[in-house]
């Protein structure tokens, strides 16, 4: 029986046929004293894809966990990012084995930049690279908006295979998919819950649904996120949500109610990754 059948997991491919599995686990805000139980505790509860970063400081956390889980490194899908502090040839190259050697591995599934800023052709170049010489196995960027996404992919000998953005139910972000299905690359999903923002775990909408399927909010987002083709990662440090958030693969939205989240858009992001005064921010922001 194959990993697939055991773990009942969808799973989504990449331009180049790598499988990731549709359902993640994500670490970002936990702190590194906490990630290697939570990692523990996803692992039991079926986890095997996890999307970490080198700005997450948790990078080691995580390797410790997968490392000590007994589980074959074959058998989990690990996503982690480049910060723009590390950005530039040589620099992202040093980055990545600095990762490598962190998450107790010798290839990373899917490495990412993680923000647009700085010199972003010279460490796409450093990617490639990395791609060719097998110490990761897909490509592909963070934040980054569709314009300066078609800058990248038009001027690269290996176009992005991922983008990962913000979606959730109050910023839908709607017309991805088609623009992406363009590129023949794949959404990913952060802050599918919106940080818990804006009272949604008790929104009337979201509830009347779950209650149609026996489901809770949380469960009904990450199955409208899934439905939609997109990778989701959900984070949580307590086992009881990591496996509620795991069981969402038994049922399915009907076309009417994915209709009904799509009322609950605002136009509001969490992060407005296009804001002269974001940039700013994070610009200051070194690893």
């Amino acid at each position: 029986m194959s990993l697939k059948e055991v773990m009942n997991m969808d799973y989504i491919k990449l331009s180049n046929n790598l499988e990731v599995p549709q359902l993640g686990f994500g670490v970002f805000q936990i702190a590194p004293e906490d990630t290697k139980e939570a990692v523990k505790k996803a692992i039991e509860v079926g986890y095997r894809h996890f999307d970490t970063a080198q700005a997450y400081f948790n990078e080691t956390q995580v390797g410790e966990a997968i490392e000590e889980s007994g589980i074959d490194r074959e058998e989990f899908f690990i996503t982690t990012k480049v910060w723009h502090s590390s950005h530039g040839y040589e620099e992202t190259k040093k980055a990545c084995e600095e990762s490598l050697n962190k998450l107790k591995t010798d290839y990373i599934d899917l490495y990412l930049i993680h923000q647009n800023i700085g010199d972003i052709f010279a460490t796409w170049r450093a990617l490639e690279d990395l791609y060719d010489e097998g110490k990761v196995k897909a490509i592909g960027v963070c934040n980054f908006t569709p314009s300066r996404f078609t800058n990248l992919s038009l001027h690269s000998k290996i176009k992005p295979m991922v983008n990962q953005i913000e979606i959730n139910p109050f910023y839908q972000q709607d017309s991805q998919e088609k623009f992406y299905e363009k590129y023949d690359a794949v959404i990913e999903s952060w802050g599918p819950l919106a940080e818990g923002k804006n009272n949604i775990f008790s929104n009337p909408i979201l509830k009347e649904i779950g209650e149609k399927y026996d489901k809770t909010v949380a469960q009904v987002i990450l199955r409208w996120i899934l439905q939609r083709g997109i990778i989701v990662f959900p984070k949580s440090v307590k086992k009881e949500r990591m496996i509620e958030n795991f069981n969402i693969f038994d049922f399915e939205l009907s076309s009417e109610d994915m209709e009904k989240i799509k009322e609950l858009e605002t136009g509001n992001p969490i992060a407005n990754i296009d804001d002269p005064m974001f940039i700013e921010a994070i610009s200051k922001y070194g690893v």
